[in-house]
């Protein structure tokens, strides 16, 4: 069974709540838990942000909806409690309740209704089954993983120089190299063994970082990484970095994890991802905030 969408959570939530008893939200979505018969994994599963489970955050959502159509009422933070509307639905006998059917409510109308429109027309329900602040998120993640796989495109049409230059600056946003001039004679010298330039860790130079930079076609399997780690070796070097345009065999990342020498494989995916952590080669178009409420500050 996969985890239930928000307007699934409806009814069982506002049934759970028909005995008349303040209900702990956090209580609650362990018993709605139960009830679809989720498992740990399903229950364990995160948010993209990472910040909350998927399935607490639709019990949240879904509590949301109800207490705006005034069917629960929530008098302290993370509790909730049945209204005499919401007695009067469940007299009803719904076999379902959906944000569709919760428009019967004036108030809940006015939630989802465009301010900017000022009109009744309800928002659109946003990628069906999702809650806004999970379909906000997941529009997030679509987002950069299209910015992502463009960044892998225009790398791989760049010059090599401009390469070389790209992970210098890379490797300069994320601490490493200690001075520019440091950094920027690390990549681009004819390659010894495999090895196309060091890098400092720190500002200090207490470590060197041995790197190898280059633009593969394929995959680059075992025998690739082998090769350094050997270079490596040659150089009773700890540490390297293997950074390519395309992706690392299976083979090669169980090869890394079984050496001696610290090596990091960064292939074509997680170099676009460190370029838009670290705003390289991108730009910000627009940044929205998503508060939420200082419950703290209402305390006298």
């Amino acid at each position: 069974m996969s985890i239930p969408d928000y307007q699934s959570i409806l009814l069982p939530l506002l049934k759970l709540a028909q005995d008349g008893k303040e209900h702990s939200l956090r209580a609650s979505a362990d018993v709605i838990a139960n009830e679809f018969q989720l498992t740990q994994e399903e229950k364990a599963q995160l948010l993209p942000s990472g910040n909350q489970t998927v399935f607490f955050n639709r019990v949240g959502w879904a509590r949301t909806y109800l207490c705006k159509a005034g069917l629960l009422e929530s008098n302290r933070r993370g509790f909730f409690q049945i209204t005499k509307r919401g007695k009067d639905l469940l007299a009803e006998k719904p076999q379902k309740i959906t944000a569709k059917s919760l428009e019967r409510y004036p108030e809940f109308v006015e939630f989802i209704t465009t301010k900017k429109e000022k009109t009744t027309s309800p928002l659109p329900e946003l990628n069906g089954h999702l809650d806004p602040e999970e379909a906000l998120e997941t529009a997030y993640s679509t987002l950069r993983k299209n910015l992502a796989d463009n960044i892998i495109e225009q790398i791989k049409k760049v010059s090599p120089s401009l390469f070389e230059k790209l992970v210098v600056e890379l490797l300069l946003k994320m601490g490493y190299g200690g001075s520019r001039k440091d950094a920027g004679e690390a990549i681009g010298r004819s390659g010894d063994e495999g090895i196309d330039g060091i890098i400092k860790e720190d500002r200090l130079g207490l470590d060197i970082i041995y790197i190898q930079a280059k633009r593969w076609a394929g995959a680059v399997g075992r025998p690739e990484v082998q090769k350094f780690a050997g270079a490596l070796q040659g150089q009773r070097a700890k540490k390297g970095v293997m950074i390519t345009t395309s992706f690392f065999t299976p083979d090669a990342w169980e090869y890394v994890k079984k050496i001696d020498n610290k090596i990091v494989l960064i292939d074509a995916d997680e170099l676009a991802n460190l370029m838009i952590d670290h705003n390289l080669g991108v730009s910000t178009m627009a940044s929205y905030e998503v508060k939420k409420i200082d419950s703290d500050y209402f305390i006298e």
